[in-house]
């Protein structure tokens, strides 16, 4: 049966812990347990046992949460590398939750280039090993912001959970650097452009190249503001300052001053892209 670790608070958030490593598993729950957003921390030894913990096979709050309309946990902390079933083939399981939790990827320095197609599976964040208390509690920010909710009221968790799979603005995209993982906040990213089955991020400070098609972009951050405006090109609408004539047909201007940049539209985006900026959508960013 799971260990389980509870305080006298009823508020905050509910966490499974998975790691296959009795050491690695002990250390996590110590550190989770000493964020004030943390409620109660539940943990399994494999992949499979956390499926059956969070089917409420041993956690009558768990089946719960579900019933209720509410993810089983409001996040997974699970290790990438196990026997059997992998963290990745966990997540790939959580993906398909009608109501997924968040998920943290927890790795060791020979599973980060792992990290760069762990986007695809919907990975909130990821804590690098050795671990720190500082990654951790940044990490469990990260879930608490995602939620909607820190050691606060369960309505506005409620609330969060009618679109538990909506992009939140402190998604980040993990892209490689020099032999490391750096993680990209979605929200400094102001356009993407296409680099055939590649994407590369534009961010204020300098661009990044990731392993992910630029369709794939458009789908996942649609309702976070994102419009694609040309076959090459997907911009964050609210950064766009201006929509001007050119020789060449219509482009956006992204940005204001020095840092401002011209884009192209192509004929078949505009219309749409006319109607966003005139009449934005109430809902999405």
């Amino acid at each position: 049966m799971p260990d389980t670790v509870s305080t006298q608070d009823n508020a905050g958030l509910l966490v499974l812990a998975v790691d296959d490593e009795a050491p690695g598993l002990s250390e996590i729950k110590f550190l989770l347990e000493s964020s004030p957003h943390i409620r109660r921390v539940l943990t399994a030894f494999d992949a499979a046992e956390a499926l059956r913990i969070l089917r409420g096979d041993y956690e009558q709050e768990v089946m719960a949460r579900t019933k209720a309309g509410l993810p089983p946990v409001d996040a997974v902390f699970a290790d990438i590398n196990m026997p059997g079933l992998s963290g990745m083939d966990l997540a790939r399981v959580l993906s398909a939750f009608r109501y997924p939790p968040a998920l943290v990827f927890v790795t060791g320095v020979e599973e980060r280039d792992a990290l760069v197609t762990a986007f695809d599976v919907g990975a909130l964040d990821f804590i690098n090993k050795p671990i720190n208390e500082e990654r951790v509690l940044k990490a469990i920010s990260r879930v608490a912001d995602r939620v909607g909710r820190t050691a606060a009221p369960a309505a506005q968790s409620a609330a969060t959970a009618q679109n538990p799979a909506e992009p939140t603005d402190d998604e980040v995209i993990p892209v490689e650097l020099g032999g490391t993982i750096k993680l990209v906040p979605r929200a400094t990213v102001r356009y993407v452009e296409a680099q055939g089955d590649y994407a590369r991020l534009h961010t204020q400070d300098g661009s990044h190249l990731v392993r992910i098609p630029l369709a794939q972009l458009e789908e996942r951050w649609a309702n976070a503001g994102f419009v694609r405006i040309h076959r090459s090109y997907l911009v964050a609408l609210p950064l766009v300052s201006e929509l001007r004539m050119t020789a060449n047909g219509y482009a956006v201007v992204i940005g204001t001053g020095e840092g401002a940049k011209e884009l192209p539209v192509s004929r078949r985006h505009t219309k749409e892209l006319k109607e966003r900026i005139v009449r934005p959508p109430k809902s999405g960013w």
